[in-house]
């Protein structure tokens, strides 16, 4: 026989008697980081998530044109975190700790650890009480804070072109965004017929106009007719695009709001919505953000000062010394912010990420989370590994609790020239991208 079929013999056999499976596609319980090595230390975390299930942030009577019967009323002011939300940032919290407790970051217990985790909330309600729903979660009676500005203060990490920070291109954004359409606002609604016909299935019971009966055809405003403008923005929005897509980018979303907060399937959609429909319509939502959000001179102008800022914070836990523009201390491990879907399509636009979760790609549902992990392969050897996470609509829906055993679901996010490998990206390549992209003018 010859010797490499007497070894590999052998070493089945050894496999076989020592119990350790093979089967093909086997994962573990807890997602495991890629190519994770036996020697190696998780140093620090730095993520940026969105915040939980908030109400529609402005009341359905802005909607009602377009629907057959009335959106629903819900139990909380406009854009607030709802109970429900909360509870399922508190399950992420509870999950997170596990999870860095099992990477051997933070002890199983107690709350000493707590003095090297640093929240930084946005200044609307839904992030600050995100934030200290999480907390409760993550370390419950420890006394984790929160830092936020007061309620409708403009915070430049969160909203730097609001807060003042650098002076946007318009124009120029303006001139990208028509590349992308072609130059014409109004064709936009002959990209999306079909998903937007498929919303109006949804909103009136039928499909318009020649299945709808004459007193449904005629009493809802139909998404095509809404106008198609395309101009220069102000405050937040460097541009201001407006057209059916828009329109039907804010109502999908609010029915992914509806069925995460747990509406019954009476109230869901008028009981015309399922979740198959649901993931269709969410792609207006995706499309609509890409334009808006991910378009580059527009994603660089918005998530610099966020980009810098983190960078800089992961440096300092690197080096272990002071770091200008550093958000933590020299022995933190954790920074979590606590920002809004259009900072995560932000960043993702700016360093041109992409992921596919829970069905959908690039969605940013409530409690989605960009991860930068930053493990020591070896003294002063330290790679960076990204991942997208979130709840599935499902677990959001039935309130489900998370451990090691029912995680969110976590995908590796490659960084688009980073010198990439199986192991992560080491540390000068991660910084180096980050600096390329990063636009001075908006720092603060």
């Amino acid at each position: 026989m010859k010797f490499s079929r007497w070894l590999s013999l052998h070493l089945l056999l050894l496999l076989i008697l020592t119990g350790v499976s093979i089967a093909p596609g086997q994962s573990t319980s807890a997602p495991a980081s890629t190519s994770q090595r036996h020697d190696e230390k998780l140093r620090f975390v730095a993520v940026l998530t969105r915040h939980g299930v908030r109400s529609p942030t402005s009341k359905g009577d802005q909607w009602n044109a377009y629907s057959s019967a009335p959106w629903p009323e819900w139990n909380v002011a406009p854009g607030y975190l709802t109970p429900h939300g909360a509870e399922l940032m508190r399950l992420v919290g509870v999950y997170d700790h596990q999870w860095l407790a099992h990477q051997g970051l933070f002890s199983q217990e107690g709350c000493t650890d707590s003095a090297h985790v640093r929240i930084l909330a946005d200044s609307d309600q839904r992030t600050r009480e995100t934030g200290k729903a999480w907390a409760e979660g993550f370390a419950p009676g420890c006394g984790l804070a929160v830092t936020a500005h007061d309620e409708g203060e403009s915070d430049a990490l969160f909203h730097p072109l609001e807060a003042g920070v650098g002076h946007p291109d318009k124009q120029r954004a303006k001139v990208e965004i028509a590349g992308r359409i072609g130059g014409k606002p109004e064709s936009i609604a002959t990209q999306y017929r079909t998903g937007l016909e498929l919303l109006e299935k949804v909103l009136t019971g039928c499909q318009a106009p020649a299945a709808c009966p004459a007193s449904v055809s005629t009493a809802p405003r139909s998404l095509f007719d809404a106008p198609a403008t395309f101009a220069e923005g102000h405050g937040d929005h460097m541009v201001d695009l407006r057209t059916p897509l828009s329109l039907a980018a804010t109502m999908s979303e609010n029915l992914l709001l509806e069925y995460a907060e747990g509406f019954s399937e009476q109230r869901l959609g008028w009981g015309r919505l399922d979740r198959a429909t649901l993931n269709k319509l969410i792609d207006l939502h995706t499309a609509n953000e890409d334009l808006t959000q991910r378009t580059s001179t527009i994603a660089r102008a918005q998530a610099s000062n966020l980009m810098f800022h983190v960078a800089k914070s992961m440096e300092q836990v690197i080096v272990r010394k002071a770091v200008a523009g550093s958000l933590v201390a020299n022995d933190d491990k954790l920074l979590l912010l606590v920002g809004h879907d259009t900072n995560l399509a932000n960043l993702a636009g700016a360093l041109h990420l992409t992921w596919t979760l829970d069905g959908r790609t690039n969605d940013t549902p409530p409690g989605s989370a960009l991860i930068f992990e930053v493990w020591e392969q070896a003294p002063e050897t330290y790679v960076v590994r990204t991942y997208f996470t979130a709840q599935t609509l499902d677990q959001m829906r039935n309130t489900t609790p998370l451990s090691l055993d029912a995680p969110p679901e976590r995908v590796a996010v490659k960084i688009p020239g980073c010198r990439n490998s199986s192991a992560g990206c080491p540390w000068n390549s991660f910084r180096g991208v980050i600096e390329g992209v990063i636009d001075m003018g908006f720092i603060r």
